[in-house]
């Protein structure tokens, strides 16, 4: 039987991709809202910048007043559903991410049932404690040997910097921006009909969940949404 379905397209760089993360995903650390849990969900890395290349968008720090609000938004929207965010911003925000997106593109591809444990990992220290660092070869080499073993994570370290790995990123970030994609987070849902429809940004999480006729009365951080 055909069950509703969310693609996921994040960026680590994106505190509010963090948390459509943490609704969505079932780990050892936190359990995914009873809204999702009739609902398959897959997790598709992507990069920002190119996303917003691709779609003639500005960053949202290029604005002036809207940094300051966005700030206020990630904090409120992270209680809402309670993921750890920290207070502070991360150190060289916005900084680069295409080193560690497209280590997990290849992940995606080599061991998709191990991306969830290592992108919760990336996320609670960058966006949970501001650790900057963990965007760094050094810092994120050492989250994937804790969750991969040290032969995957080499692995997958080596193609993401091979020939393959120059591709891989483009290839996730083109999907994304051929479903309508311009920014993050962005969700592509099917009904269980087939029927497709995308959404962009974590205040549109009641739109998603009307779409694909999910029950949002299991959890109460949903009733801002209505």
């Amino acid at each position: 039987m055909a069950v509703p379905k969310t693609t996921l397209y994040f960026d680590i760089c994106s505190p509010f991709s963090w948390i459509a993360f943490h609704v969505l995903t079932l780990t050892s650390a936190s359990k995914k809202s009873p809204v999702f849990s009739t609902c398959d969900v897959d997790f598709v890395p992507v990069s920002l910048r190119g996303l917003f290349q691709k779609s003639g968008n500005s960053p949202p720090i290029a604005s002036k007043n809207k940094f300051q609000w966005i700030n206020r938004e990630r904090l409120y929207w992270a209680r809402r559903f309670n993921v750890p965010m920290s207070e502070a911003i991360p150190e060289g925000f916005p900084a680069p991410t295409a080193e560690i997106q497209t280590v997990l593109s290849i992940l995606a591809k080599e061991a998709p049932e191990q991306v969830v444990a290592v992108v919760q990992s990336l996320y609670s220290e960058y966006w949970g404690k501001a650790n900057s660092k963990v965007l760094n070869p050094e810092g994120f080499s050492v989250i994937l040997e804790q969750e991969l073993g040290s032969e995957l994570a080499e692995r997958v370290l080596a193609q993401a910097n091979g020939d393959e790995g120059k591709s891989a990123l483009e290839e996730t970030t083109q999907k994304a921006f051929g479903s309508g994609a311009f920014g993050l987070p962005w969700f592509n849902c099917t009904r269980p009909n087939g029927e497709t429809e995308g959404f962009w940004g974590i205040d549109h999480l009641g739109r998603l969940v009307d779409f694909l006729h999910l029950n949002r009365s299991l959890d109460n951080s949903f009733e801002v949404l209505l």
